[in-house]
């Protein structure tokens, strides 16, 4: 097995973010909600709590609660496959990092070739490399608008291909990949009999895109060989549970999971399991899910309109889902270097953003680009943009 490598993202948050004062607009989760802010969605009339004290704290459920696992399960049910899909092919685990540990722990090893889409998180290419797999990454192209090339992910497939692994919403561009493109990566993978793997954590925060046109989840589009992870962290706001899971509509991909989940945690504890239960309730859901994609539209307004209002000196593709944007500075006459341009930044302003070729994509591809966070709580993201505008017209109009 390969050395573990740094996991930047989380290696630049663990040392930036709890500086005093500072503006963290790299965060990406919704902002984050309490449990009593959780009960004022509920719609039901004298509905129970989203705890019950009295419950023993055992283990319980293993897999997760039957009540949880039907809610999660519910989430995938308007798709068009006609493959069954029922709490049986969801398992609940510590966040969807947790998650994507153990499609890969259970699924992948030595001599196996992996395709990762890039930019994205780097856990996705990071871990299969580390347990022997060849990676090949499946560069995104911002002229594009960051969707995937169909035509460039054919000449990748190798004999060996045993996963393609895609992130949709992607982190940390904002971009989707629109459902006729998945429908393509989908016949891709089941021309060759490779996995299809979707990292959906950002689901279904589709802020930017008329009703109708959202692109499907990949476990309902059927094709038996797909596997989803998500959490309650990101489009949820309720990152402090650590609820995540894996969902499959393929029993043996399910059952490989069960197995490498016994070596890594029992169970999710009994206290938040109940809460995420709670949330994704019929009665609960529609109404946090509202009061997120409200935030994500609000805040998105004023990121756009600093662009415009720097056109000369910032640049982006515009998000069209979850919670982060890719950008580029000019400082001068030149594109700014990305982690030379958050720490100065940081320094000079306490706003906190993310260095795009250092947590996302390895060399020199993305090192013009930053990713910055937008639907944490509205005052800091504008407290973080007048910093920031400040900033643009010190050192960059020269």
């Amino acid at each position: 097995m390969a050395k573990i490598p740094p996991f930047d993202v989380e290696q630049w948050m663990d040392k930036y973010e709890t500086i005093p004062g500072v503006l963290n607009v790299a965060e990406t989760c919704c902002s984050s909600i309490s449990v009593q802010d959780l009960t004022r969605f509920n719609t039901r009339q004298n509905a129970p709590a989203p705890l019950d004290l009295s419950t023993r704290l055992t283990y319980g459920a293993i897999r997760g609660s039957d009540e949880l696992r039907r809610n999660i399960a519910a989430l995938y049910e308007h798709g068009s496959s006609s493959l069954p899909f029922s709490p049986d092919s969801v398992i609940v685990t510590q966040g969807a990092i947790s998650a994507n540990h153990l499609v890969f722990y259970s699924q992948i090893g030595a001599g196996d070739h992996v395709i990762c889409v890039f930019p994205t998180y780097q856990q996705l290419y990071s871990i299969p490399k580390t347990l022997g797999a060849e990676v090949t990454l499946w560069e995104l192209k911002e002229e594009n608008g960051w969707v995937p090339n169909v035509d460039a992910l054919e000449g990748l497939v190798k004999a060996n291909t045993k996963m393609i692994v895609i992130n949709n919403p992607n982190n940390p561009t904002g971009a989707i990949i629109p459902t006729s493109i998945l429908a393509q990566i989908v016949g891709v993978a089941q021309k060759h009999d490779i996995i299809l793997f979707s990292d959906e954590v950002y689901r279904p925060l589709f802020h930017s895109i008329s009703a109708g046109h959202a692109p499907p989840s990949v476990v309902s589009m059927d094709y038996k060989k797909t596997i989803v992870t998500s959490s309650m962290s990101k489009a949820w706001a309720l990152a402090g549970i650590r609820v995540g899971w894996v969902a499959s509509p393929d029993e043996g991909i399910i059952k490989d999971i069960t197995v490498a989940r016994d070596y890594t945690t029992i169970s999710v504890s009994r206290i938040d399991d109940q809460i995420a239960n709670y949330a994704l309730s019929p009665e609960v859901r529609p109404g946090l899910i509202a009061r997120n994609l409200e935030l994500a539209k609000t805040n998105l307004e004023l990121l756009d309109q600093f662009v415009k209002d720097h056109a000369s000196v910032v640049s982006w593709v515009r998000p069209v889902a979850g919670t982060t944007a890719f950008m580029k500075f000019k400082i001068g006459d030149k594109l700014a270097e990305d982690e030379e341009f958050c720490k100065h930044l940081l320094d000079t302003t306490k706003v906190m953003l993310l260095p795009g070729s250092k947590c996302f994509g390895h060399g020199e591809t993305f090192k013009v680009f930053v990713r910055i966070g937008y639907v944490s709580e509205t005052a800091i993201l504008k407290a973080g943009l007048r910093q920031l505008s400040r900033y643009v017209k010190k050192y960059s109009l020269k």
